[in-house]
């Protein structure tokens, strides 16, 4: 099923309609609905457990929602609509969804046996059938665009935290994916790494990539971000323009949060 666009309004990438998410009787997202246009940039923010990163894991499908709908530039995600009934998807249609949406974990998730060029070509060899020497060719080029073009041939265990980082953003990019979700990319790192990953994302972003970023960069999110969400136990409390909710939130309990951060 695909969902209809207003010809005047921005296409949209991502429709979320009262997203609910349980974990046996935990209630992790509790109607979560927000909207993504294409080429722009969604920041999360919000304490520890308070479902952004189970939302994002539920936009590519690899947490299955619990009620409401997912829209992932225009199709169902995860499912298909018949009737008023929803039937889930076959693995492998599924699996179909999720490499149109790159994805790039707060611990990196690099094969730790292959380099960083090995790394970087497997899904495309793999998944989308490239050949090898395309694959190769592509991923020097995305590794020239991280900043990575004389690391081709270095194992993670011998690259830094945000050099590991940097690989993995290729890695994710190396699908072509319409839209890249970041989980706290920048969290495991060590501070003086942080700006050379957040380099990356912005000129991500100014490629005109759609991105969803959960983070704690609220630099980052001023400068880059078009809508700033704040979550909290499970639902949206507020939403708007970074640089109005960061200098002036409306809710007590986003006041309360940026407080202890700004």
């Amino acid at each position: 099923m695909t969902v209809s666009m207003d010809k005047d309004a921005a296409p949209r990438m991502i429709v979320a309609d009262r997203v609910c998410k349980n974990f046996g009787a935990l209630q992790v997202l509790k109607g979560i609905s927000l909207e993504v246009a294409r080429g722009e940039v969604l920041c999360l923010i919000g304490p520890s457990g308070s479902g952004k990163s189970t939302f994002l894991r539920c936009i590519n499908h690899l947490e299955q929602v619990n009620a409401g709908r997912l829209y992932v530039d225009g199709e169902l995600v995860g499912y298909r609509q018949k009737g008023d009934k929803l039937y889930e998807l076959h693995p492998r249609d599924a699996a179909k969804q999720r490499r149109d949406i790159g994805m790039v974990f707060q611990h990196f998730n690099l094969f730790p046996h292959r380099t960083a060029l090995e790394n970087i070509i497997e899904a495309p060899t793999q998944v989308k059938k490239v050949r090898k020497a395309d694959a190769v060719a592509r991923a020097h080029e995305l590794l020239e665009r991280v900043g990575m073009g004389d690391k081709a041939n270095a194992y993670p265990a011998q690259l830094s935290g945000g050099q590991q980082q940097r690989v993995a953003i290729a890695r994710a990019l190396a699908m072509d994916p319409k839209l890249m979700l970041f989980d706290e990319p920048t969290s495991a790192l060590d501070p003086e790494l942080v700006g050379e990953v957040l380099q990356v994302m912005r000129e991500l972003a100014e490629s005109g990539m759609t991105m969803v970023v959960v983070t704690h960069e609220m630099g980052f999110a001023r400068e880059v971000a078009d809508q700033l969400v704040f979550m909290d136990g499970g639902v949206v409390v507020e939403a708007g323009v970074p640089r109005e909710v960061l200098a002036d939130p409306k809710h007590e309990r986003t006041k309360a949060f940026l407080s202890r951060l700004l």
